[in-house]
């Protein structure tokens, strides 16, 4: 069986195979050059003048960043870094599902799953890796150490194609305690960021059996329309919903009612790609009147751009707001869907699904750019550790990968000491 990547898809037979095969990023050549000769072939707008980034991302800047991933970035170089890493591929009810599996030479190591958000990556977490599965190497307790299990969630990178609709968190969530139970992991942590933290609270409340914790960052709470919900609100509480309420969500507005659309030009344009992406690492960082290469080193942010070409997929990735926001509208909040089957809402999506709240312990960690409302991420979800930040955006594997690396541990070893 061929176990190479070949771009869009990848090879797709694992769909229907539970085994789990060895995996090696190897992106044909031919790929390449179509990327480099589309980006040297680009049709650029006009601009206003004067605007800078209040209308998108500028053309002046983007130029220049396209012109350095075509002549300046080594997606070759990248690739032998990703492949120091083992991959494996594996099929779970007909989806195929890319992950690494990298263990600590400690044997009693933690198992942790790591989910990544979008825009990102199963690459997001590179450099959390060694720390965490090898503290006593990175000046921490030896003691601490974890088992990763990093998988790229279904419709990104080469956890592709995407089997087909219905994949929303509930859904990931119970892929993703098939795969930690298909290597062999009877008890582990889960920690997430942006959709990461719609699937990791989900895979509690799938198996709240196995699960000893879940970390999130980037956790997204919702009012509910409950009376006196906003009553009690601190003003940092009300800070973070007034920075909800006027956030720039038309990224999510496309994605979440027609993700198929936008993303035509997306998979067509590597520009347009690189456009689309860089503006959500510019808003999304901090601090976020920075450069985004200012937060994370721009040949890493180029890396997650080219997974995403390199694959195609814009529509798949794009799907769980679909999923999340406008399939999910139809919810009546009796347990129910439309056609009155059973539903499997677990409230990822921070609304508190049907009155069901998470009862595994729960660490959230604010980095100084989200917005999580505390009264309602503890109306949802188990929270037993609040750690807030005066530093780090929404990418803080990314950003500020020894914060993360430090809340993790420290969770963790509370939660050890209580499983």
């Amino acid at each position: 069986m061929n176990t190479t990547a070949t771009g869009v898809g990848a090879d797709h037979a694992p769909a229907a195979d539970s085994t789990v095969h060895p995996f090696r990023v190897d992106i044909p050549q031919e790929r390449l050059d179509d990327l480099d000769a589309r980006l040297a072939a680009t049709r650029w707008p006009a601009e206003l003048p004067g605007v800078g980034w209040s209308r998108g991302v500028p053309v002046g800047y983007l130029k220049e960043l396209a012109e350095y991933w075509r002549t300046g970035y080594d997606w070759r170089a990248r690739e032998a870094e990703l492949n120091r890493y083992p991959h494996f591929r594996t099929g779970i009810d007909g989806q195929t599902i890319h992950f690494l599996h990298i263990r600590s030479e400690r044997p009693d190591a933690t198992p942790l799953l790591l989910l990544h958000g979008w825009p990102g990556t199963f690459a997001d977490f590179l450099d959390v890796v060694g720390p965490l599965t090898d503290p006593a190497g990175h000046g921490g307790d030896a003691a601490d150490a974890f088992h990763l299990v990093v998988p790229s969630l279904p419709g990104f990178g080469f956890s592709t194609p995407l089997a087909g609709p219905g994949a929303d968190a509930a859904a990931m969530a119970r892929t993703m305690t098939v795969l930690m139970e298909r290597l062999g992991y009877e008890r582990y942590g889960v920690h997430g960021y942006d959709t990461g933290s719609w699937v990791a609270p989900a895979v509690g409340r799938h198996a709240p059996d196995r699960v000893i914790g879940v970390h999130v960052n980037g956790m997204i709470t919702f009012p509910v329309g409950a009376e006196g919900e906003f009553d009690d609100l601190g003003d940092a509480d009300r800070r973070r919903w007034f920075a909800m309420e006027n956030f720039n969500d038309g990224y999510l507005q496309c994605n979440a009612k027609r993700p198929q659309t936008v993303a035509y030009g997306l998979t067509d344009s590597p520009v347009g790609q690189l456009a689309w992406m860089v503006e959500k690492f510019k808003e999304l960082t901090h601090p976020e009147e920075g450069l985004p290469e200012d937060s994370i080193d721009r040949d890493r942010m180029l890396t997650e751009v080219s997974l995403y070409w390199l694959t195609g997929t814009a529509a798949s990735a794009a799907q769980i707001y679909y999923e999340e926001i406008s399939a999910a509208s139809w919810d009546t909040g009796d347990g129910t869907g439309e056609s009155g089957e059973s539903g499997d809402n677990d409230g990822s999506d921070g609304s508190g699904g049907w009155g069901l709240r998470g009862t595994v312990p729960t660490a959230v960690l604010l980095s100084a750019h989200d917005v999580t409302v505390r009264p309602w991420a503890e109306r949802d979800h188990h929270i037993v550790r609040w750690t807030e930040l005066d530093r780090g955006g929404h990418f803080l594997s990314l950003e500020e990968p020894d914060l993360l690396t430090d809340d993790i541990r420290a969770f963790f070893r509370s939660s050890r000491a209580h499983a």
